[in-house]
């Protein structure tokens, strides 16, 4: 199922790079996205900026056809590779049916940036396959509005 998602921010492509790529402002956003537990990484990978956030949540209010695939909480491991202002973009759910694939792009619009997401979600579950991607699309899809918010913040000068 594919997902397409933009966050705009009032700041310039290079301050929002310099966001995403701050430990601390992935610190911010497992806060307030209630994360169980959360680990962000930046490294230099062969002159891409490679981010790596290792975290787990609860699981809560699933409905009930996925909560056994699902569980009490997943870990989610979004690893960003950055190469100017596009990022080949995953997330891995170690143990879970459900991957998510594909790229983060930074534009410049209207004196400010766009942060756009494509992406690809996929579950490997047979017969409930789509339902199980939709709800993850719809998670994934929250948890992009709490990152828009604390970047907001975080580019406004609130760290």
């Amino acid at each position: 199922m594919k997902l397409h998602h933009d966050l705009s921010y009032d700041a310039a492509p290079a301050a929002v790079f310099a966001m995403l790529t701050d430990p601390e402002f992935w610190d911010k956003v497992a806060v307030a996205t209630g994360a169980i537990s959360s680990t962000a990484t930046v490294e230099d990978d062969g002159g891409a900026t490679k981010v790596v956030v290792d975290q787990e949540q609860a699981v809560v209010g699933v409905p009930g056809f996925a909560k056994k695939f699902v569980g009490d909480s997943t870990r989610a491991i979004t690893t960003q590779v950055w190469s100017g202002t596009t990022a080949a973009f995953s997330v891995d759910t170690p143990g879970k049916p459900t991957s998510i694939n594909g790229t983060a792009t930074i534009t410049e619009q209207g004196g400010g940036s766009v942060l756009t997401y494509d992406l690809e979600v996929k579950a490997s579950v047979p017969l409930i396959g789509g339902k199980l991607e939709k709800l993850v699309v719809e998670l994934t899809t929250e948890g992009f509005g709490k990152e828009r918010a604390v970047g907001a913040a975080w580019l406004a000068g609130d760290r």
